[in-house]
């Protein structure tokens, strides 16, 4: 817990037991998960104090978004040393459609794509939608 106290420490985020909870859910989880799976992981907490949480860390850099196009979002905790910049850290997502289940593949960096000029990009996200290794074994 030392270490994730730190690590919201070097981003300026308060430490609170919501929030070392929360992250410590996080990095439990291999796969992105959605708001409805953290409310349902923490059911007596308040939903709002989970958002609002969530929606930190994401400004934060611990965690990002991820549109795997279900239409629910979802977050998965950045690696140490993310940044989430668009012109230097982005990385594949893998959808199973099988399982539902989504994962950042963080080895995979996604290539810097040149827009046209007068065109300013903001947000770049690139999903594989395939079986995972997981369905695939079965």
């Amino acid at each position: 817990m030392e270490r994730i106290e730190q690590l919201l420490e070097s981003k300026d985020i308060r430490v609170t037991a919501m929030r070392l909870i929360i992250y410590k859910f996080l990095a439990e989880k291999e796969i992105a998960v959605t708001l409805s799976d953290i409310e349902n992981a923490f059911e007596k907490a308040d939903r709002t104090t989970l958002y609002r949480t969530v929606k930190t860390f994401e400004e934060k850099g611990i965690v990002h978004q991820i549109d795997d196009g279900t239409g629910i979002t979802k977050y998965a905790l950045c690696k140490q040393g993310c940044s989430c910049d668009i012109k230097t850290d982005l990385h594949l997502h893998f959808h199973c459609t099988d399982c539902g289940e989504t994962v950042c593949l963080t080895d995979h960096k996604i290539p810097q794509i040149k827009v046209p000029e007068g065109f300013i990009s903001e947000n770049v996200n690139l999903v594989v939608k395939g079986i995972c290794d997981k369905c695939s074994r079965q």
